[in-house]
């Protein structure tokens, strides 16, 4: 009687196992349903979407910030330069770091007065972009690996950290003054001092040079931000945006006395590379008439205009008949608005 009142239950039968397991992912896929219906607080990807949106003070300095760096490069390169922001993100550092291509350089920068670090973080797209800019090159990226910079590779990240903390520090001195300041670079994510699962806001940055382009990130701890977070939900105040304007109007103002070189393209001569190797001083290359009667002029690449070609004044000439990229209106002293 004893050994039969303390026996071990029968294992259940595969037939009974099968059902249990049905009910099993039945009620798991049930949980799942009302919670998404549900909108859970737990929601991670939503809650990161929310809080990137209300970040609305933090997009326009990003803005700010971008344009007066898109200066100081165009400055330092002299090609057509652009510079976009991106949207925001908040998310886990070890997914920024899943996506970052090496080498890439991690710069850690104090921005006194507030707490933590802050990572400015260059992909390999944007270094040697700007090194093929300076001093030439074939654009290609080199092995996706972790190694130290070369001399020539560091200077050129230098010059361009010089110039972002300069242009960082100003696009936030009417908000909230902030002093940057150099503390070290890294070439491995695991000495900037972020932990895998911190919660991290990303401020994306595209640049474009020229035909070639790279990234950056400017990358913040959430309790580095804490402190400012209900400024920085919020659209930036009416005097700051005016700043803004009148910054626009300056750098276009000064944009008029940039010298450029237009090209128009008048005939192609297709030749072969052995036709090539035999020219010799003297030799004629017959250009033909061109069959279209307008031609295109360019800058840097960039098609500006459209025109006809003919002479005046015993010279050769174009004379402009439809302005392609509409942009170069905006640098007219007429059409700068002065609100």
């Amino acid at each position: 009687m004893f050994e039969k009142e303390y026996a071990c239950p029968s294992p259940p039968t595969r037939k009974q196992a099968k059902k249990e397991l049905r009910q099993a992912q039945s009620c798991a896929e049930q949980h799942a349903h009302l919670q998404a219906s549900s909108g859970s607080p737990f929601d991670t990807v939503q809650r990161r979407l929310l809080e990137g949106e209300h970040l609305k003070g933090l997009e326009m300095i990003n803005q700010n910030f971008a344009g007066r760096f898109r200066r100081a490069l165009f400055g330092l390169m002299q090609r057509r330069t652009d510079i976009s922001a991106e949207a925001i993100l908040i998310q886990p550092y070890r997914e920024f770091i899943a996506q970052l291509r090496p080498p890439a350089s991690l710069n850690l920068v104090n921005l006194k007065p507030l707490r933590g670090n802050t990572l400015f973080a260059f992909t390999p797209g944007l270094i040697f972009t700007a090194l093929d800019t300076l001093f030439g090159g074939i654009g290609r990226l080199p092995d996706t690996q972790e190694r130290e910079f070369t001399p020539a590779e560091n200077r050129v990240i230098d010059r361009l950290l010089k110039m972002m903390l300069q242009a960082y520090g100003d696009a936030w001195l009417r908000l909230h003054p902030l002093e940057p300041e150099y503390i070290t670079a890294e070439t491995s994510y695991l000495f900037t001092g972020f932990s895998d699962g911190e919660m991290v806001i990303i401020s994306p940055f595209r640049v474009a040079i020229g035909g070639m382009q790279g990234e950056f990130a400017i990358i913040f701890s959430q309790a580095t931000l804490e402190p400012l977070h209900e400024m920085l939900s919020k659209p930036l105040p009416g005097h700051i945006c005016r700043d803004q304007g009148q910054w626009r109007q300056n750098l276009a103002r000064q944009l008029q006395g940039t010298e450029l070189e237009l090209i128009a393209r008048f005939a192609d001569l297709p030749l072969y590379l052995s036709q090539v190797m035999v020219l010799r001083r003297g030799d004629i290359l017959p250009i033909p008439r061109p069959d279209r009667d307008r031609l295109t002029a360019y800058v840097d690449g960039v098609p500006v205009f459209l025109g006809s070609y003919g002479s005046l004044n015993g010279q050769y000439a174009l004379r402009v008949e439809h302005v392609i990229n509409e942009g170069i209106n905006q640098l007219n002293n007429k059409d700068i608005s002065h609100e």
